[in-house]
């Protein structure tokens, strides 16, 4: 026998309703899934949530609730005014305290602007008179508050129709923000002024004179624009960008400028061409262009190609491409008249120049393998172009915010230095100062042991057939040849060190970075070069790396040591965390010290593929 149903009075609420519905529902042969699933359904606590909510929300709207007054402010303001004019006990002098507090001040100030509804928009009035031809068309007046800041929005001029159009909205800017603009309106008055037989470059040069209040008159886009959530993706820029200097932009003055290690947030990737993006740390709002990732590898492609490349970082790098279909914006400068209307790309040509090859250092042996400059023979078989394999074009790296944990590991820390660094003497100096906290990596060796050497502290000692065969295995990050005698550091020495909770110290040849990039290890690359003076006269007191004429630095080493230095920046520095410039032995064991500690406690970006599987 069934129950017999609740009586329901006008005061249940919809939470009580629910949960008597929910205890009414016995499941029989016939519809046994169904009322279960119903019952799950209504036995959700969020979905009771949600039902006292909106009880609160209607009774609140049935009593309609009123200011009391409408000068809460003022009122403040002349009782704080009275208070100041007599003597005051204990309660007297907290009120006056309040009362002057200027948050409580702005708080009065706030709800005196919403009794007296101060903050409803005013809305232009709808002119009485359209244009005949916008009979047949819906038409939007929109109004702007524009300062200084530029609209974020920009305009070209349609092939086929031959209509002025929203080209872009840049995300964060003006535009986006106020939400009336949308990519694919069409504008016909700026300010009550025809814009249809005007230039685009034109009517940005009128919006970027206009301040205040601008009245646009729009045609709205037949296709709704996606409204899209800002991007959560970050980049590491891995090259120097300037838009002043890419003809292909579709709009300079739109473009983001950046420099290689900048952190870049995109925002849209909407423009397969073209993202938006941030700079992270920069207090605009606005997003700006940037190449895409695809866009820019296919060019440096098609330079490659046609052999006209040269690395991002020469300084004889030719401008990007030759100009495609432009757009204009109303940001700063934008009138120059360069912008002009130009049909449509088909293709990027890239521009002339000379061809640029990959050179690096002999991988070799580790500086600290090498006792001189003189005990090592120099040919020019030293630098070498890089394999053909090895050919790739760095643009972006994606990368994300990383917190060392407690419970992991330490990341490894990659020291590379240019000629004259010395970073084993700098290694081995912040070891012996802290030997619990750092750990080195002890390498493999197959020369003879010596009377006073001990087995895995200076050396592991083995024969080399042992070390030839571990080569054939890879276990080394790096190897050489020294004296007869073969050396290597293996990637089992950083383990042992790193599995004791140890900060590993590693000077390696920036060639071993391919292998130790990786999400086990999570390198932080520290780039040591020396602080070099323009002649060797300012630098008389230093010693040269080899020894060099009564211990000085000649000119000739002089300029050896900054072409390794520019060298090493430019084809490793988008791999590199931190740059060092090292004066002396013991400001550079400070500075170092400093960046070691901040890498513990401060989170630091990474690679995506090192944290997320």
């Amino acid at each position: 026998m069934r129950e017999a149903m609740p009586v329901l009075s006008a005061s249940t609420g919809l939470h009580e309703m629910l949960a008597l519905l929910t205890s009414q529902l016995h499941p029989d042969a016939n519809h046994k899934e169904d009322l279960v699933f119903l019952r799950e359904v209504f036995s959700e606590r969020s979905l009771s949530y949600l039902m006292r909510i909106h009880e609160r929300l209607r009774q609140y709207e049935h009593q309609s609730p009123t200011p009391v007054l409408h000068s809460a402010a003022c009122l403040a303001e002349d009782v704080a005014e009275e208070l100041q004019n007599g003597p005051l006990e204990g309660d007297e002098k907290e009120l006056l305290m309040l009362l002057t507090t200027p948050h409580v001040k702005a708080v009065l100030t706030v709800h005196d602007t919403v009794a007296q509804k101060n903050f409803d928009p005013v809305l232009p009035p709808l002119p009485d008179d359209l244009d005949d031809e916008l009979e047949e068309e819906s038409v939007k007046i929109v109004r702007l508050v524009k300062n200084k800041e530029p609209l974020g929005a920009t305009i070209r001029r349609d092939e086929v129709t031959g209509a002025v159009v929203v080209a872009r909205i840049m995300r964060g800017g003006a535009a986006d923000r106020s939400g009336l603009v949308h990519v694919g309106d069409e504008l016909r008055e700026v300010n009550g002024n025809l814009i249809i037989h005007k230039r685009p470059d034109e009517i940005s040069q009128i919006l970027s004179q206009s301040q205040g209040s601008i009245t646009l008159k729009i045609i709205p886009a037949i296709k709704e624009e996606d409204k899209l959530k800002e991007s959560t993706v970050y980049l590491r820029a891995l090259f120097d960008y300037s838009p002043f200097e890419d003809k292909a932009t579709p709009c300079q003055e739109a473009g983001l400028p950046f420099q290689q290690g900048d952190i870049l947030q995109v925002v849209s990737q909407d423009d397969s061409t073209w993202w938006q993006a941030k700079r992270v740390g920069d207090s605009n709002l606005r997003a700006g262009l940037i190449p895409s990732r695809q866009f820019q590898e296919r060019r440096l492609a098609h330079r490659m190609k046609m052999g006209t490349y040269q690395s991002p970082k020469s300084p004889r790098a030719p401008p990007y491409d030759q100009a495609c279909d432009k757009e204009d914006c109303d940001c700063e400068g934008s009138s120059s008249g360069q912008h002009v209307v130009s049909p449509k790309c088909k293709a990027v040509v890239p521009s002339c120049g000379q061809a640029f090859s990959w050179e690096f250092y002999s991988a070799g042996l580790r500086r600290s393998f090498r006792l001189s400059r003189k005990d090592r023979q120099s040919s020019p078989g030293e630098s070498r172009p890089a394999e053909s394999g090895e050919a790739e074009f760095v643009t972006y790296e994606e990368v994300t915010r990383y917190q060392q944990k407690p419970s992991e590991k330490p990341r490894l820390v990659v020291l590379i230095g240019s000629l004259g660094a010395r970073i084993n003497e700098l290694k081995q100096k912040m070891i012996a100062e802290n030997p619990h906290r750092y750990g080195v990596a002890v390498p493999h060796t197959t020369r003879l042991r010596k009377s006073h050497e001990k087995e895995g502290v200076e050396y592991h000692f083995i024969s080399k057939q042992g070390f030839e065969a571990d080569i054939q295995s890879n276990k080394f990050i790096e190897y050489g040849e020294y004296k007869d005698n073969l050396y290597g550091t293996s990637l089992e020495s950083i383990r042992s060190v790193l599995a004791k909770n140890k900060m590993c110290l590693v000077d390696v040849q920036p060639e071993a970075l391919k292998i130790l990039r990786t999400a086990e290890f999570k390198p932080y690359v520290i780039f040591v070069k020396p602080h070099l003076p323009e002649d060797c006269r300012q630098h008389s007191t230093a010693t040269s790396p080899g020894g060099g004429d009564n211990g000085q630095i000649t000119d000739e080493e002089l300029a050896e040591m900054r072409h390794s230095a520019e060298q090493m920046e430019q084809q490793y520095g988008h791999l590199v965390d931190r740059v060092m410039v090292k004066e002396d032995s013991v400001s550079a064991c400070v500075d170092l010290r400093n960046i070691l500690e901040r890498l513990e406690r401060e989170p630091q970006w990474v690679p995506v593929s090192w944290v997320r599987p």
